[in-house]
């Protein structure tokens, strides 16, 4: 798979918002260590930085602290190392991180396990079906920009909000393919036997099982009906065209895996890495146009309450939505900031083009789409 470093995040965790809206158009106990922020720390249930004495407050007590504790994030995943640069760099604030490699079901045991200790995480990168399945986790808070984010990508609250995210791709290497794949249901013709690849597992995979949404949609299934998509891979398995590779950065530029289904942002990341080599491609597939964001939450009992917070804040701003753009993932403010002219106009251009708007899927949508691909994939592509 090409996000490798980041193995964990294979786990499924396709976003469950429960509404259709465009990604962008262009209980625990603790066993010693540290206890958690006491009462008399405001920042530890502040829900805004005005509430909490404003930004400038916020800032000088993130910088008394000292510390951020993150967990889960990649350097190369989406520009995380870039991100936590920027943001050391411009607070001076240590970022420790943990687990990088780790999925967001690690994210929460740590929270759980940890309790009240001072390495526990601070702040929490979710996939949807986790951030909303454990609500109880979560301190509330509303960042400046909490008003510009579409209401269907975040809790009232601020328990949770969407920060960035993608579109399934089809990332293609042009000198081994003389006319690439744009749509889905151009995966079946023969001229591409041996050559397509899903990231993973789609049992167990992210972006493979969101594939299979991906491959419903193109092909009269629904967010109610993934059977489609499964019987769309199943033919495309038995005419020989899938190929039985777990793809990743060296598979792409050996040629093993000529045609990848991913994330875009992923995707497009592998165009910048071979462009002296070759060309590589990227379609996002108007026939089965399905994406997904992921969560930002703050950990309750956050050791650096206000660091926490303003990580959160620096996430949100339109310097840290740049940073993801530059990541080549979609921040969740991006319609709004390319209308407002504050997105980098060069980073927005290096995205691939996307026609329509993206279909998300409620949790219960999401659980029996899970359960049907269980029981029905190793079958259908056997």
């Amino acid at each position: 798979m090409i996000r490798s470093p980041h193995r964990g995040r294979r786990v499924l965790v396709t976003a469950a918002v429960g509404a259709v809206v465009a990604l962008g158009a262009a209980g625990c106990v603790s066993s010693g260590g540290s206890s958690a922020p006491s009462a008399g720390n405001a920042w530890a249930t502040a829900t805004s930085a005005q509430g909490g004495g404003g930004m400038d407050a916020l800032v000088a007590a993130a910088k008394q602290e000292g510390t951020l504790n993150v967990i889960a994030l990649p350097p190369d995943w989406a520009n995380y190392g870039a991100i936590i640069t920027a943001f050391t760099n411009k607070y001076g604030i240590k970022v420790d991180s943990a687990n990088p490699d780790g999925s967001s079901q690690d994210e929460i045991n740590a929270v759980k396990q940890l309790g009240t200790q001072d390495r526990a995480p601070d702040v929490l990168d979710l996939g949807q079906s986790f951030a909303l399945g454990n609500m109880d986790l979560y301190a509330p808070y509303e960042v400046a920009t909490f008003d510009t984010i579409p209401a269907a990508n975040k809790d009232a609250g601020g328990a949770w909000v969407n920060d960035y995210g993608g579109y399934i791709s089809i990332g293609c290497n042009a000198s081994l393919v003389p006319v690439c794949p744009t749509t889905l249901k151009d995966l079946a013709k023969p001229e591409y036997a041996g050559k397509v690849a899903l990231n993973g597992d789609p049992t167990q995979a992210a972006s493979a099982f969101a594939s299979v949404w991906a491959g419903a949609l193109a092909n009269g299934g629904s967010l109610d009906d993934i059977t489609p998509g499964v019987n769309f891979w199943g033919g495309v398995a038995k005419s020989g065209n899938l190929l039985k590779v777990d793809p990743n950065s060296a598979t792409i530029q050996s040629g093993q895996t000529p045609i990848v289904l991913d994330w875009d942002y992923l995707n497009v990341g592998e165009t910048e890495k071979n462009k002296a080599s070759f060309e590589w491609k990227v379609a996002v597939p108007s026939d089965g146009l399905f994406a997904q964001y992921y969560a930002q939450a703050i950990n309750k009992n956050a050791p650096h309450p206000a660091a926490a917070r303003l990580w959160q804040e620096f996430l949100y701003s339109d310097e840290g939505q740049n940073l993801w753009l530059a990541g080549k993932a979609r921040p969740i403010r991006l319609d709004e900031m390319t209308t407002a002219g504050t997105a980098d106009k060069a980073l927005l251009a290096a995205l691939p083009p996307v026609a329509g708007v993206a279909q998300f899927p409620t949790q219960a949508q999401t659980d029996a789409a899970n359960k049907v691909v269980a029981q029905t994939w190793a079958t259908a592509t056997s």
